[in-house]
């Protein structure tokens, strides 16, 4: 598991943009799934009985692997778009250590 690198990503929402943004997400997805390999998971998920809030894990194959998602230009709009959907935004970095279901290690 060694050189893993990922996130977990907690979104508040403004009231009334719930829909704007998780459409706004809904478009990003392709680029990530079609066009980055190094990114192993990259899911998006609501919480039960906080209409508001989405909550993210991401996992790259490694640190450049994340650095690359950044610049891709699908993720490049996504986060000049977001900013107005959004009250709040937390991230916790994370060094995997080992799981279930976890992508076969590759270069």
């Amino acid at each position: 598991m060694s050189g893993r690198f990922g996130l977990v990503v907690k979104f508040t929402l403004k009231p009334g943009h719930e829909d704007a943004f998780d459409q706004l997400v809904s478009d990003t997805l392709p680029g990530i799934r079609d066009r980055e390999p190094g990114t192993l998971i990259y899911t998006c998920h609501r919480v039960h009985d906080a209409p508001s809030e989405r909550v993210f894990y991401e996992l790259y194959r490694d640190q450049e692997a994340f650095d690359a998602h950044g610049q891709q230009p699908h993720v490049q709009r996504f986060l000049a778009e977001r900013d107005q959907h959004l009250e709040r935004v937390e991230v916790d970095f994370l060094t995997l250590s080992d799981g279930k279901g976890l992508p076969a290690s590759s270069s």
